[in-house]
């Protein structure tokens, strides 16, 4: 990322330029980036390319001013980081579904982070509701957050019987779980950004891909709590967790929620494909 880019992308956030690369201002740049950068599936549903590479990604989120869902915003957000002086590396992790089974290799890209003042951070802007803030990757006691409580454990053998990388604690692959349920298991082998093309391709096209079968926008409020449009039923959950819907009738309506509530203009109202 050069200068402007980084500049355009600290403005979009509402953030001022840092001077140093410390856990307070990874806490900052996380809970905006939340706020500001909806987590979101239109692409897919626009007939929109999904390209993995940094400067589509910057062209989507700062130029058009979008969301997007992990690949994206993880993949935009660790070059922001790294531009800004933090040690960055893309994890791949597998999501757990309600039964308890584990999805696709490369089903999640997320971040780890060092930053100048000590530690290694989990920063995972891109899981629609997940932490508000960075979880430390090292802990294994309860981690509080604004979104639940957090723990990191080293995770057991999947269906296959097979715990993860080499048998060496540092290398074992990790459980993120949020109130007490496991949401998706975590490799500590570093990766780059090409290495997602294929999950990001399943996650667009495939029928059995819960992003091709809905339609997905949401991000934090500024009060802690969520606003979330799914095809025509905006809910609003607030931060005691309490929540109200209401079902949008009329295309502008729609159209009126996604600039209003999300920031993103669009021409025509998206809808799931058929088939």
């Amino acid at each position: 990322m050069n200068s402007a880019e980084v500049d355009a992308y600290l403005s979009r956030l509402g953030v001022a330029h840092p001077a140093w690369p410390t856990v307070d201002v990874l806490r900052e740049l996380h809970l905006s980036h939340l706020r500001t950068v909806p987590f979101e599936n239109l692409s897919i549903h626009l007939g929109e390319e999904i390209v993995l590479e940094e400067k589509r990604l910057l062209d989507k989120l700062i130029g058009a001013r979008r969301g997007g869902f992990c690949y994206e915003l993880n993949g935009a957000f660790g070059a922001l980081l790294a531009a800004l002086g933090y040690e960055v590396t893309l994890l791949a992790g597998r999501v757990y579904d309600r039964e308890g089974r584990l999805g696709i290799p490369y089903d999640h890209l997320t971040l780890r982070v060092r930053t100048v003042d000590g530690g290694e951070w989990l920063a995972d802007v891109g899981f629609g509701a997940h932490s508000h803030f960075p979880l430390a990757l090292e802990a294994r006691g309860e981690q509080e957050d604004p979104a639940g409580v957090f723990r990191i454990v080293e995770a057991g053998p999947d269906a296959a019987g097979v715990r993860g990388g080499p048998r060496l604690p540092e290398a074992a692959d990790l459980d993120v779980v949020m109130n007490g349920r496991p949401v998706y298991r975590l490799e500590r082998r570093p990766r780059v950004l090409g290495d997602f093309v294929a999950g990001a391709w399943w996650h667009s096209a495939s029928p059995a891909s819960h992003f091709t079968q809905s339609l997905v926008c949401s991000r934090v409020t500024e009060d802690g709590g969520r606003v979330t449009l799914s095809g025509r039923t905006f809910k609003t959950t607030g931060a005691d967790g309490g929540q109200e819907e209401r079902y949008l009738a009329t295309d502008e309506e729609v159209l009126t929620a996604y600039r209003e509530r999300f920031g993103i203009e669009l021409e025509r109202v998206p809808a799931v494909r058929e088939g």
